[in-house]
């Protein structure tokens, strides 16, 4: 499997978790032969951000310790409860498995990473947060899901870009994302890696209750006075510090236009409380153990 994410406003780190969950289902704890870990380079955006990752080799740049906790179980970030300093502290790695290790192992490779090389202790509890629902809107349109296609055999990629203003990705398989000027495109997504990008750009999780399988496309404006609060959000959201003047442009924001917008296309958003299973750090270390 080969899976690379470039993320030069650090907002895109959603597929990992959507590719990988499934797969923690291993019983045994495996651990990479050998991993380096260095602490990212200051500058921001950086040169070169993400991950690869192949059957031999593990590589990531410019992630968070919170992005990595999220890869090892297959949780989203907003289910993470850390301190603050671990959503903006940043780490290359560059990490080798053993030979013959199978796909489903290596998030349990990245618990075990973690636990010894920065003493992460954790524990999984049940918490209830405000949320949005997303749903199938009453008397709106149905969605038209895309038909299933055969995989082509080739390797996954996935990219993604941003200039400040806007964003795009290459999801892979087909499937992509842009938001630029008001306007929200995803092609050939389920409709819970749907409601995982949209949590990126509001202010609470997004859980998906639609019960809808299979992939769509979901197209939709947003409102001018929305579009750049979304953004600044999802920079928040990814642990990316802001000056005071970008943050002043989140108070009082609202998101009215996005679910009127989701209506219109057969999608419901409806504010609400709920529990979710979260991962709770209970100790890590800033800096990791020596190479």
């Amino acid at each position: 499997m080969s899976l690379r994410i470039s993320r030069p406003l650090a907002v895109l780190i959603i597929i990992l978790t959507t590719a990988i969950a499934p797969s923690l289902v291993a019983q045994s704890a495996p651990s990479f032969e050998v991993a380096s870990i260095r602490p990212s380079p200051d500058e921001f955006p950086p040169k070169a951000a993400g991950v690869q990752i192949t059957p031999g080799q593990f590589r990531a740049s410019y992630l968070s310790l919170r992005d990595y906790i999220s890869i090892a179980y297959g949780i989203r970030i907003h289910q993470i409860v850390a301190p603050d300093w671990v959503a903006s502290t940043r780490f290359e790695i560059v990490a080798k498995s053993p030979a013959g290790a199978a796909p489903e192992q290596f998030p349990l490779m990245m618990q075990t990473l973690l636990r010894e090389r920065f003493q992460l202790r954790t524990h999984q509890e049940s918490r209830e947060f405000p949320i949005y629902a997303l749903g199938v809107a009453k008397g709106g349109p149905p969605l038209v899901r895309v038909p299933d296609e055969t995989p082509s055999g080739e390797p996954f990629t996935v990219a993604s870009s941003s200039n400040g203003a806007s964003i795009g990705a290459d999801l892979g398989q087909g499937s992509s994302l842009t938001f630029a000027n008001n306007h929200f495109e995803a092609k050939k997504v389920t409709m819970a890696a749907l409601a995982d990008v949209l949590s990126r750009f509001v202010d609470r999780p997004i859980v998906d209750t639609t019960g809808l399988e299979g992939r769509y496309d979901v197209v939709f404006d947003v409102a001018p006075e929305d579009y750049y609060p979304m953004l600044i959000r999802s920079a928040v959201n990814s642990g990316i510090a802001l000056p005071p003047e970008a943050l002043r442009l989140l108070d009082n924001a609202r998101i009215d236009s996005v679910p009127d917008a989701l209506r219109k296309i057969g999608l419901s958003l409806d504010a609400r409380q709920a529990p979710l299973d979260v991962v709770v750090v209970d100790s890590a270390q800033r800096a990791p153990t020596e190479n």
